[in-house]
């Protein structure tokens, strides 16, 4: 998909995972959450290309330059009986945004949706990033009040795996 005279919006290929990784590191700077990032190119190459594919991803280039990211792997609607597709992130450097970047990166995202069938795209954003929650409103996201995000991590999940 390409946007304007110099954006491309395509899939990341595995020449891409360390200047996907980059941009992953980038946006943790941006949330403050660099202490956060604790994986490497290495494991993310892997969950992107290897036999067992976890997540998937597409760039945003402008001139050539890797700009933006989406990141993101199917869920499903018990509910609708169908697949959907939940996005892990979305980030554009601060340098690029308001160029249409972001919505190009959605829109490319509502394609693929579209086209695998799904019923639902859904993600999550900050509580403080008023300027994030503005613009998905624009795209015709709907911020549900009512839902609570749930989460085990490591320790915990260790823990719960072994029935404590």
């Amino acid at each position: 998909m390409t946007v304007g005279n110099d954006l491309t919006v395509r899939f990341a290929e595995p020449a891409d995972s360390e200047t996907l990784f980059g941009l992953i590191k980038a946006l943790a700077e941006y949330e403050k959450l660099t202490h956060a990032v604790t994986g490497n190119v290495l494991a993310l190459q892997e969950h992107l290309f290897g036999s067992q594919r976890y997540i998937e991803a597409i760039l945003a280039e402008s001139s050539g330059q890797a700009v933006g990211f989406a990141l993101f792997f199917h869920n499903y609607s018990t509910f609708l009986t169908k697949p959907g597709i939940y996005l892990e992130d979305l980030f554009v450097l601060p340098e690029y945004r308001r160029r249409g970047i972001g919505k190009a990166l959605l829109t490319k995202l509502a394609q693929i949706a579209v086209e695998r069938g799904c019923g639902r795209l859904e993600w999550s954003v900050l509580d403080w990033n008023e300027s994030a929650q503005a613009f998905y409103r624009r795209m015709g996201a709907t911020i549900l009040d009512d839902w609570r995000i749930c989460r085990v991590t490591e320790e915990a999940m260790s823990q719960l795996a072994e029935g404590k």
